[in-house]
Order: C-alpha cells, then sequence, then structure tokens
C-alpha cells in the first residue's frame, strides 16, 4: 500500500479548509485517511498551518510521499528539513545535537520573517485605513462646502463706476 500525504478540503464554497492527512493513494480525495497531522487555513494571512511534526516526519521516514502542495507545507512548517536531517544522523553524517542545533536555529529564523511579515502587514494595513479617513474628510469637506450657500458680498457705492455719484446723491438726500 501507498500512502500519500496529501490535503483532504473541507470548508464551504469559497472559503476552503483543509485538513492534511496521510491516507492510502488509491482513496478518494475527501474519502477515508490512515492519520489527521494538522491543519491549513489560506483564508487568513498569513495562512495559518497547524501541524502534527513528529507525525509527519515518522510518515516521511515509513515511505509516504508528499503531493506538490502539501510538500509545500511540510517545507514552510519544517518537517522536510528535519526529515533529511535524521537521515543524516542515520548515515552518521551529524550527530542528533548538531542535527537539533539546526533545527533549532532555523525555526528561530523562520519565525523571525514570518514576524516581520506580520508586521509589515499590520503597518500596511494601519496606512490603507489612514488614507482612507484622509480620502473620506476630503469628500465630506468638499460636500459641506459645496451644500453652504455662497455668501452675498455687497459691493460699496463707492467701490463701483460711477458709484461715487450715487454716493453724493445718497449724502445730499439726508
Amino acid at each position: 500500500m501507498s500512502v500519500k500525504i496529501r490535503l483532504q478540503r473541507h470548508g464551504k464554497k469559497g472559503k476552503p479548509f483543509y485538513w492534511i492527512v496521510a491516507a492510502d493513494a488509491r482513496s478518494k480525495r475527501d474519502g477515508r485517511f490512515l492519520e489527521k497531522l494538522g491543519t491549513y487555513n489560506p483564508n487568513v494571512n498569513p495562512a495559518q498551518i497547524d501541524l502534527d511534526l513528529d507525525g509527519s516526519v515518522k510518515w516521511l521516514q515509513n515511505g509516504a510521499q508528499p503531493t506538490e502542495t502539501a510538500k509545500r507545507l511540510l517545507s514552510y512548517k519544517g518537517a522536510m528539513l528535519k526529515n533529511h536531517l535524521i537521515g543524516g544522523v542515520r548515515k552518521g553524517a551529524l550527530t542528533e545535537e548538531q542535527a537539533e542545533e539546526k533545527f533549532t536555529a532555523w525555526l528561530e529564523e523562520k519565525a523571525s520573517k514570518v514576524a516581520a511579515k506580520e508586521g509589515d502587514l499590520s503597518k500596511a494595513e494601519a496606512k490603507a485605513k489612514a488614507d482612507a479617513l484622509k480620502a473620506e474628510k476630503a469628500v465630506n469637506d468638499a460636500r459641506i462646502a459645496a451644500a453652504q450657500p455662497a455668501p452675498v458680498v455687497v459691493a460699496d457705492a463707492e467701490d463701483t463706476p460711477g458709484g461715487e455719484e450715487v454716493a453724493a446723491k445718497a449724502d445730499s438726500e439726508e
């Protein structure tokens, strides 16, 4: 029996949610599976991936073949690296301490990259909100200015041409 590590679709139309499972290669996409290894939610940014790392590595060690997408997810979470390091330990190229040290260093670097991306996304979201607020204020100010009637300016008689004569007549009548 050949085993595949693949995604099993759940969720509703337009809002996919996946289980990462180890299943017989002959079973249907959403059919029977041998073990649930984790979940993948692509609807949030950054995508949320929960993975049983040890279970995934165990299946990889036993010969399970991941699909392309599952391989990317396993690689993103470090299961493929851990499998590679365990293979190096088994061959004698590394000690277990060295392999664990490399893996933890990789995890810390990955965590810092993810945190930086989340920070950038939150900054971009805050900037977009501020820009939208500024644009809305400009539109509202334009509406207020258009709704107010224009002030009526009464010109002084002295400022208009020929107004001196009218002002002189008005003064003489008083």
